[in-house]
């Protein structure tokens, strides 16, 4: 049985991805739109053409994204490329070493931080001098 995209629910996980409210959305598309007709829209299990491609156009995604986005099959995707190291496979694309000791890094911006403290006290200080 092949299991059927469901446009409605794609368009509403790229909206929610790219931080835009429903209202956005129906802002964007035009004067015959509203928060509830965007509501009704991401109901639907199949958009037609022509409307797809103007909601894609807002969301600025390809129409292939909305009509082949299938999270079941990204989610196997992801499943299936990351790398545990309690069972490597070689393929270390996937994970990340930094090159710079964090530790370091921290206190180099606490320096920063203590240094641009020291002048703004120093600058009250004069401040304050020469108000007296």
């Amino acid at each position: 049985m092949e299991k059927k995209i469901h446009h409605g629910r794609n368009v509403k996980r790229f909206r929610e991805m790219l931080g835009i409210k429903q209202e956005g959305l129906a802002l964007e598309l035009g004067d015959d739109w509203n928060q509830r007709k965007i509501s009704l829209l991401e109901q639907k299990e199949e958009i037609e053409a022509d409307l797809l491609k103007q909601v894609a156009d807002v969301l600025k995604v390809p129409v292939e994204a909305i009509e082949n986005f299938d999270e079941e099959a990204a989610i196997n995707i992801i499943a299936n490329t990351v790398n545990n190291h309690d069972n490597a496979t070689g393929n270390s694309v996937f994970m990340y070493y930094p090159s710079f000791n964090p530790v370091e890094k921290v206190m180099e911006l606490f320096e920063r931080l203590l240094a641009s403290e020291r002048e703004k006290t120093q600058l009250l200080k004069d401040i304050l001098d020469k108000m007296k």
